[in-house]
């Protein structure tokens, strides 16, 4: 049913900075599922998403991820994609913005 590989990314972020990192990775087009989860590991917020829906389901859950996102200090944001050939555990940290 996929057109393609999965792959899986990871982006270390602080909590003021995560709903903007969410909202890039959706205008990318190819994420299928973004999980958020706190400090510790544990997920906190899993996002699947389809192609047809990703407008009107994400809205409300944009929103619950900004009240998460003022709880945390920093967060990471797992991220599988459709494409490439490459299986990527891990991207490097994004450099916090003071």
């Amino acid at each position: 049913m996929s057109d393609g590989k999965l792959r899986t990314e990871e982006f270390r972020v602080s909590g003021e900075r995560m709903i903007t990192k969410v909202k890039e990775l959706l205008k990318q087009g190819n994420v299928r599922r973004i999980v958020i989860q706190n400090e510790d590991g544990r997920p906190l917020i899993d996002l699947p998403l389809t192609w047809g829906v990703v407008g009107t389901i994400v809205a409300p859950q944009l929103a619950a991820l900004g009240a998460i996102a003022a709880l945390i200090t920093r967060g990471t944001i797992l991220v599988e994609k459709v494409g490439g050939s490459e299986v990527e555990d891990a991207t490097p940290a994004e450099p916090e913005s003071a």
